[in-house]
């Protein structure tokens, strides 16, 4: 004969399967609390205490990232700016949130949003949880209120009930941008011909044009590396890249209220990039090809721009091997992992 406490615990679990709508793959997740793998060459993901990585947190999490009921017309989500088809970037400059507002910045990739030291291109949020707050409440993306939106959630059966299994709370700020913060830190990119090649020892993962892309990428000739360095292809500085003269928005100003640091941005990560065009902060280049024209012309003139960025007078052929490079940064297990998407 089953045991009581067990049969109940069981029921409840089910319930929650059935009351949230999770997709086989979810309950596949939710079956394994050790899903979250850490690709070869990669750091361990760091979980704040209090937002652990479990696997009732994360399903809420992704079905919150998904959901609309975070804007204001209950039509905009997280995932309306970031596909997982293109890395959980934009294909468009300017995302478009609540009524169709035009955004400030280009929506960048979330890959491996888990490793940033801050967030947002000026770097003014320490955390992916405070991180979550920022599209909420600005008009043009979700255009809402956190407060608003608990509220929302307090009327929906499914969700009180799966936030009571992930945080033992009701629904609140607490529990809504923790659980997104939880989602977001397993969209981790490391299955890359890169990473094939660098990290597991593949010497064939990489072709002759690439190999040699990657070594011009490294090389002092490009100064590449100096500012898309490490694992993830960024140091996280913040810089002016010669974009313009004379820019529209003033960068990291912003936050520091500094001249010096007008214009500047943080340095984005290069994964996935051949999937994340259109390129730079405003989303004004369109191809790869563009990018490297701009960094061979040494960019325009631009009193803070970053020192390094200079005439490199590539040939055609460097060019060729640099986007060859580049390419093979493009990592298609994660963008076909079914565990993301909706």
């Amino acid at each position: 004969m089953l045991n009581h406490r067990f049969v109940f615990y069981l029921v409840i679990f089910v319930a929650f399967l059935i009351a949230t709508g999770c997709s086989k793959d979810v309950q596949d997740e939710l079956k394994n609390p050790n899903a979250l793998e850490i690709p070869e060459g990669f750091p361990s993901v760091v979980f704040p205490l209090g937002n652990e990585y479990t696997p009732e947190r994360w399903a809420l999490g992704k079905r919150l990232f998904y959901d609309p009921i975070l804007s204001l017309s209950n039509k905009v989500s997280c995932a309306s700016c970031h596909l997982a088809s293109n890395a959980f970037s934009d294909t468009i400059p300017l995302s478009l949130g609540d009524n169709n507002e035009i955004g400030f910045s280009n929506s960048p990739t979330l890959a491996n949003i888990a490793y940033h030291p801050y967030y947002t291109s000026a770097g003014g949020v320490p955390t992916l949880e405070m991180q979550i707050l920022v599209p909420i409440q600005e008009h043009n993306e979700f255009n809402s209120n956190i407060l608003d939106i608990v509220e929302e959630l307090k009327l929906d059966p499914s969700y009180v009930s799966q936030i009571k299994i992930a945080y033992n709370r009701e629904p609140d700020a607490f529990s809504i941008t923790r659980a997104i913060a939880n989602f977001e830190r397993s969209l981790i990119s490391g299955g890359s011909n890169f990473d094939n090649y660098t990290f597991r020892g593949n010497k064939e993962a990489l072709t002759d044009i690439e190999q040699q892309g990657l070594k011009l990428f490294m090389s002092e000739k490009t100064n590449c590396s100096k500012c898309h360095s490490g694992f993830n292809f960024t140091n996280y500085a913040f810089e002016n890249n010669g974009l313009y003269l004379n820019y529209i928005d003033s960068g990291r100003m912003r936050l520091t209220h500094l001249e010096e640091d007008r214009a500047k941005y943080k340095v984005p990560s290069l994964r996935n990039i051949a999937l994340t065009k259109p390129y730079m902060h405003d989303g004004s280049f369109k191809t790869l090809k563009e990018v490297i024209e701009h960094y061979n012309s040494g960019g325009k003139n631009h009193t803070n721009k970053n020192g390094l960025i200079k005439p490199l007078n590539l040939t055609s052929e460097e060019k060729e091997q640099l986007i060859a490079f580049l390419n093979t940064l493009t990592d298609h297990s994660f963008i076909t992992n079914k565990l993301y998407r909706k």
